[in-house]
């Protein structure tokens, strides 16, 4: 079995990733660790575990990690360098579901994020977005598994940058989330009046994820690109619905062969779902599942390709792609204890 811990067990994404680890077939979840809520069975914080897991929550602790093979940080922004330095130099794999280590430009990351301490490790860790960086996940211990609006975004247009189909000036992404993207922690503008019946933009021109996407689309074009980037809150708990806009290089285009594209791109790729033409994602089909759906419609009349995709932001958004990255760390099939459909109602 595949001893594994979870440093930060309390948070959604955190509860998420004890459901899907209880149902690997080869993991033994050894320690969740949470020093707010340490000595307090996992069963009281979120009672659906009850019978499930007889495990307690335990302080941040070094020496009981000795015998874990494989790590999951589920910490805030900026706390989460120093473990994974401490772990990194433990010799173990670690996966950090913060932005601590997604970036490849230092600068970018401090100007979004603040200072980080180690630019030697910072170098070293992998994009976790097995889709794209499947054979560099492999050979590293540190992977920055990528957060949920960058998921969506990136892999909804990648074949398309990738070919050089649409322009690199003006993509706009309209993106919107329901309030479990937010985190488990009490705030007025997450609180149930204000969010339920309700639909609002917010972080305009100022979201710290505008920086992340724009890193992987300039990758994936090979030149710099900039992008307007607005996210909105949804009145429901959990998933993403992505619409992206971008001018098509070639005007006479047809919708059939944009399909082909994508169909070729991610052609191996077993949690890519590609819309037939006239068909849409929608948030209830990916419900619970580690799927990436995406659809799209060329309006000839402004030369535009319009991209739809839909994720469950608490799965591949978050933990279900970061046991997919463990997948691939162990060399095990990556649909292992993720091979299961949508909730839909």
């Amino acid at each position: 079995m595949i001893n594994v811990s979870i440093i930060g067990g309390t948070g959604y994404v955190a509860a998420e990733l004890i459901r899907i680890l209880l149902k690997h077939p080869y993991v033994n979840i050894k320690y969740v660790m949470s020093s707010s809520n340490a000595n307090t069975d996992i069963s009281e914080t979120y009672k659906h575990f009850k019978k499930k897991i007889n495990l307690s929550y335990t302080e941040l602790n070094y020496d009981l990690l000795k015998d874990s093979d494989v790590i999951f940080c589920c910490l805030p922004h900026g706390v989460s360098q120093d473990i994974v330095y401490n772990l990194h130099h433990m010799n173990k794999l670690v996966i950090d579901l913060s932005a601590d280590y997604r970036y490849k430009d230092i600068n970018i990351y401090n100007e979004w994020y603040g200072s980080h301490k180690y630019p030697d490790l910072f170098k070293e860790a992998v994009y976790g977005l097995p889709e794209l960086y499947r054979n560099q996940i492999k050979k590293s211990k540190i992977i920055g598994n990528p957060g949920c609006y960058t998921t969506c975004s990136i892999l909804s247009l990648a074949p398309l940058l990738k070919n050089k189909m649409i322009e690199k000036n003006n993509i706009i992404i309209d993106a919107k989330s329901g309030v479990s993207g937010a985190g488990r922690k009490s705030d007025f503008n997450f609180s149930f009046c204000e969010t339920d019946e309700n639909f609002k933009a917010y972080s305009i021109a100022s979201h710290r994820h505008t920086s992340e996407i724009e890193q992987e689309y300039s990758i994936l074009y090979g030149n710099d690109i900039k992008i307007t980037f607005t996210p909105h809150l949804l009145p429901i708990k959990r998933g993403i619905l992505c619409t992206i806009y971008a001018n098509l290089v070639n005007k006479s285009i047809a919708i059939d062969a944009i399909r082909e594209i994508y169909l070729t791109f991610y052609e191996n790729e077993y949690f890519v779902r590609i819309y037939n033409k006239g068909e849409f994602p929608e948030i209830k089909y990916v419900t619970g599942s580690n799927f990436i759906d995406i659809g799209f419609a060329i309006d000839k009349r402004t030369n535009r390709i319009i991209i739809v995709s839909a994720i469950d932001n608490l799965i591949k958004g978050a933990a279900g792609q970061a046991v997919q990255n463990m997948n691939i760390l162990l060399n095990l099939d990556e649909k292992t204890g993720l091979d299961f459909t949508g909730e839909y109602f």
